[in-house]
């Protein structure tokens, strides 16, 4: 096949990759605590074919490889909501949360109690503290959460202030290393381990929204598209090109 349709195939296919990472930007510009991915394209060079051994600079060739996607941190704007179960991270760290495959991560600081009194996430998973599941009693009332991530109460008839646990905050040295793992959570991919962040505080009644912004997204998409249909459009002409060429020395007589 001819370096031409080689090139072209080869940026068909990272434009393909761009396409799927900025729709699932699109899809999450609404979901709390959601961090964008943005994608990593490098040149890979290749000498051709060829019989004769001159290296001349139009020799190399140079195709399009996807070489990976990364996470972007940054911080989504905060919106103040007054609701005493959200709670929004100024700094890096993120919420740990427990689930059925183990223990996540979560920016999302949307949080619920559910029917048997845990703190938990949107999605159900309980909202871990320092030590353990966070457990409201049915008597308690007006919820408090500190800067630090502790959560007191008053309990009972006589208002007596108690605490009910400590919003277990961690970073990671390796942040980039953490798995996107569904449900707006984060696994720890190998060699990804969290450690206690006693720097990052948090706030009562916030909630950190996405960072993805809709105008940006929706006008890399529009440029890929168009790249992309210029780009098989110019193939299409290629394989013209070469079709014809095949039916005209066909053509020549004997």
């Amino acid at each position: 096949m001819e370096n031409t349709l080689l090139v072209g195939l080869s940026r068909l296919v990272t434009l393909e990759r761009h396409v799927d990472v900025i729709a699932n930007n699109v899809a999450n510009v609404n979901t709390n605590g959601f961090k964008a991915d943005r994608s990593l394209f490098e040149e890979y060079l290749r000498s051709p074919a060829h019989e004769d051994n001159f290296m001349r600079s139009d020799r190399r060739v140079s195709f399009v490889q996807d070489r990976a996607s990364f996470h972007d941190f940054a911080p989504g704007n905060t919106e103040q909501t007054k609701n005493p179960l959200d709670v929004t991270i100024d700094g890096n760290a993120l919420f740990v949360v427990q689930t059925p495959a183990g223990e996540r991560y979560t920016r999302d600081g949307g949080f619920q109690i559910n029917n048997q009194g845990q703190l938990v996430t949107a999605g159900g998973n309980p909202v871990l503290g320092s030590s353990g599941p966070i457990v409201f009693q049915p008597t308690d009332k007006e919820i408090n959460i500190a800067a630090d991530g502790n959560i007191s109460v008053l309990e009972g008839t006589n208002r007596m202030d108690s605490l009910r646990g400590k919003l277990r905050l961690v970073s990671f040295a390796q942040a980039q290393r953490l798995i996107k793992d569904g449900g707006n959570l984060y696994a720890a991919g190998e060699g990804a381990a969290p450690a206690p962040d006693a720097t990052a505080k948090v706030r009562q009644g916030y909630i950190e929204k996405s960072n993805v912004n809709a105008v940006t997204e929706m006008s890399r998409m529009i440029d890929v598209t168009r790249t992309y249909t210029q780009i098989s459009a110019m193939l299409q002409q290629q394989g013209d090109m070469r079709r014809s060429a095949i039916e005209k020395l066909a053509d020549v007589p004997a």
